[in-house]
């Protein structure tokens, strides 16, 4: 078991704080100022939506903002979460989804969704592995044009994942349960600065593979480090 990270994560109830919470996350997605525009989280944490930030001695190192889905179906749709990099590595990442989980919970919240980059293998180990969430469906292009430094220039597919906060993590299948596996690439930010052509090749193959078996009735059943994603027969 790690240790939790010594921080406090608490709602954020002053503009000010909004603001200082806008302005890291803006840090974390630099050339994009923003990110996540402040008077959108002030209009998200007064209609009770789940705005917070994360203090580590006092100093704001992290943010994340997430609202409720439609109603009826219990769910809240978590959009951004940031952590400056001096704070990276420490947990804070769980230990924020951990923080909004209980706070779903407790609001009779049954899922949380989001998001992420099927090519960045840390966070697909993350959200499969740690978290065991569940993969929903394949987002070509889903956000369209961004402007930071991390997404600007390519498109911006995503996994839509799907937490159940009552039911326990999805196991990574057993081999035998594996029809197909589908590698991704150990540094795609690396390869999107020194050779584009190939960070831009590995995403429509990536694409192409992944909905081909998607069409042909798997799922993503499971991420392996070393294999990339597991593919099983749909339910």
């Amino acid at each position: 078991m790690s240790e939790e990270p010594d921080v406090e994560i608490r709602e954020l109830t002053t503009v000010a704080e909004v603001h200082e919470a806008a302005a890291v996350l803006a840090s974390v997605w630099p050339g994009d100022r923003h990110a996540m525009p402040a008077n959108i989280l002030r209009a998200l944490q007064y209609s009770g939506n789940y705005v917070v930030g994360v203090f580590d001695d006092g100093r704001m190192v992290g943010a994340s903002a997430a609202w409720f889905g439609a109603p009826g179906d219990r769910t809240m749709h978590s959009h951004i979460t940031g952590v400056i990099a001096a704070a990276q590595g420490r947990g804070v990442g769980r230990a924020l989804k951990q923080h909004q989980r209980d706070w779903a919970f407790a609001r009779d919240v049954g899922h949380i969704t989001w998001t992420f980059d099927p090519l960045v293998a840390r966070n697909a180990h993350f959200n499969l592995r740690v978290l065991g969430a569940r993969v929903s469906r394949y987002l070509v292009d889903q956000y369209g044009s961004m402007n930071d430094d991390v997404n600007r220039g390519v498109p911006t597919d995503r996994l839509l994942v799907t937490w159940a906060l009552a039911a326990p993590p999805v196991p990574t299948p057993d081999d035998d349960d594996v029809v197909a596996e589908v590698l991704i690439p150990g540094d795609i930010e690396g390869l999107r600065r020194e050779t584009p052509a190939a960070a831009a090749a590995w995403r429509t193959a990536v694409r192409g593979t992944l909905l081909g078996h998607f069409d042909r009735g798997l799922r993503i059943g499971g991420f392996d480090d070393q294999r990339g994603y597991l593919l099983v027969p749909a339910d």
